[in-house]
């Protein structure tokens, strides 16, 4: 993977304001510089892009680790809260990191620097990093992950496999919408797999690889869960990652005339193009707000596979 940072800082200038309890002198301007927010401000301007009240009702999204009074200058985007991300928001100077997947999804009954999550809590808390998870909120709000593969594909006419049952008409679990033009399968597959960064696990492919596809069904992450939703779009091909064998397998066995092809990706992947489109849109609000942070994404390739034999 070729890492992409994405690097925003927020500025505002406002004029003829009084500074020091006086007038301006002769007339001039003056420059209210911007300033860094509270971990607090920032997670307003947060919920202003991924509310809260998006994410479904299994999710755990929020604020993880911090303190809501602490300044911020950095802000680090990543997939996920590994170690290795952790120290690399560390060494940045981060004063927040947000990760698409949560820290701690499920109950624990300890934080304990015996275990992985406890070590990566201790190593937040001691370094004075905040975590912030922003999971299917950051998926069903508009811009969200499924919305950015939508559009990374040249998808048009794009609307939510599922409606958000607390958002707009426009909000959802997954995206389906038309391509300007059919193509191949194999085509589509090979426009998909340009886009999404390098891991060992590709790109798998289900269908006819001479057979034509326009209208196309997406959802950044496990989406084996939406085959019905899939096939009541009526899309040609569902790109998705994590499909297990036996929804794959029982998906191609309902399949009208093959259709929905399978294209089949890394849940990282999927999910990391989301990253610098949600760092310039955190970063516009803040620079709205009249705030200055640096927001840079991470460089870690946090996908778990290192490669991948195959035939021949």
């Amino acid at each position: 993977m070729e890492p992409v940072d994405t690097d925003v800082t927020g500025q505002e200038k406002r004029d003829g304001e009084k500074h020091d309890g006086g007038a301006p002198s002769g007339g001039e301007a003056v420059v209210e510089q911007p300033q860094a927010p509270t971990l607090a401000e920032l997670l307003l301007a947060v919920e202003e892009l991924w509310p809260e009240s998006l994410a479904e009702n299994w999710d755990e999204v929020g604020l993880v680790a911090g303190h809501p009074a602490a300044p911020v200058t950095r802000v680090m985007f990543a997939v996920d809260p590994t170690l290795e991300v952790i120290d690399e928001a560390v060494a940045w100077g981060a004063e927040l990191l947000i990760t698409h997947h949560p820290l701690l999804l499920k109950g624990v009954t300890t934080v304990a620097a015996t275990t992985p999550k406890g070590r990566a809590v201790h190593r937040l808390i001691e370094s004075g990093t905040a975590l912030l998870t922003i999971h299917t909120n950051g998926d069903s709000a508009v811009g969200g992950v499924s919305d950015v593969l939508a559009d990374a594909l040249g998808l048009q006419n794009v609307a939510p496999l599922t409606v958000a049952a607390n958002g707009l008409p426009e909000e959802g679990i997954g995206r389906v919408g038309d391509l300007a033009d059919a193509m191949t399968l194999g085509d589509f597959a090979a426009r998909v797999f340009g886009i999404l960064p390098s891991v060992a696990g590709g790109v798998r492919v289900s269908g006819d690889k001479d057979g034509l596809v326009r209208r196309i069904a997406v959802c950044g992450g496990a989406g084996d869960s939406l085959f019905n939703e899939v096939r009541a779009s009526n899309a040609d091909v569902y790109v998705t990652a994590d499909l297990r064998h036996h929804p794959a397998s029982e998906a191609r066995e309902a399949a009208l005339n093959g259709r929905p092809y399978l294209v089949d990706v890394s849940h990282f992947a999927s999910e990391w193009l989301w990253l610098p489109a949600a760092a310039a849109a955190l970063g516009n609000v803040l620079a709205d707000q009249g705030h200055e942070v640096e927001i840079q994404v991470s460089t870690t390739n946090s996908d778990p596979w290192d490669f991948i034999l195959t035939p021949g």
